[in-house]
């Protein structure tokens, strides 16, 4: 079995509230290993977007302990910083400029000198199916083309671990093909792994080797998709959904927007 390239134990988030803390996790025990794809699940308000945010560097821990890579959140977030690529829900690309300036300013800002920049741009371009765009402006791009864009961009420094948050909301159905395959060939081609977190429930079962469902800011199940359905919806052909309400006792919800929410 391979190492695990992720690790928490305990890990929990509060917020101050006027009316009290909100625990928005409450500690969550998890394991990646190297190359996997994790579908990290739950019910809005159950802690996931603020677990990936705290795995991410972008919000500190008030509890427990997580490494990423082997390297520590508390202690080493830079080095968590340059073993991820992270791709937020709503992307981050600047509309002004083209995909060549983009993905080229996304290398210098990795210190890559500016011949290399260029280089690792036309990789990426030709990896993502974006060289025909590269002289587009990005405001131009279909919602199917920036979000392989916004993968390109996570991807400039070669990460072993590339989080997605919610990468296919209000794609068409040709785009979100399209990006399952891209995941598929991150992890065998590249050995990536991939945290990703979805609301679609055929997205998750059609791409994660194990799932994680978190509900009330704690781990409530864990296994792979076949073993999920066996142990709570009765049989593995049982349906991703009907095994989400038997461990949760609730259906899927929109994405999460606030963070002290979620």
């Amino acid at each position: 079995m391979t190492a695990p390239v992720i690790s928490a134990a305990g890990l929990a988030r509060t917020f101050p509230a006027k009316r009290g803390p909100v625990h928005a996790v409450r500690g969550i025990d998890l394991t990646v290993r190297e190359g996997e794809i994790l579908g990290f699940l739950g019910p809005n308000g159950a802690g996931k977007t603020t677990t990936l945010r705290m795995l991410t560097t972008l919000l500190a821990p008030t509890g427990g302990a997580a490494t990423v890579a082997g390297r520590d959140l508390a202690t080493d977030p830079a080095g968590v910083r340059r073993a991820c690529g992270y791709v937020a829900q709503s992307g981050g690309v600047d509309c002004q400029i083209t995909v060549r300036e983009e993905l080229v300013t996304q290398g210098r800002l990795y210190r890559l000198p500016k011949p290399r920049a260029v280089a690792r741009a036309a990789e990426l371009a030709h990896e993502l199916d974006l060289t025909e765009l590269l002289d587009r402006r990005t405001a131009a791009l279909s919602g199917g083309q920036r979000r392989r864009l916004d993968i390109a961009l996570a991807l400039t420094h070669r990460p072993r671990v590339l989080f997605l948050d919610e990468p296919t909301t209000g794609l068409d159905p040709g785009s979100r093909a399209a990006l399952w395959e891209l995941v598929r060939r991150l992890r065998d081609e590249h050995g990536t792994t991939v945290f990703l977190t979805t609301h679609y429930l055929d997205e998750a079962d059609a791409l994660s080797d194990r799932l994680v469902i978190v509900d009330g800011g704690v781990v409530v199940a864990d296994g792979t998709p076949s073993a999920l359905k066996l142990a709570h919806g009765g049989s593995i052909d049982a349906s991703l959904q009907d095994t989400f309400l038997a461990v949760t006792g609730r259906g899927p919800a929109p994405a999460d927007s606030a963070p002290v929410a979620v």
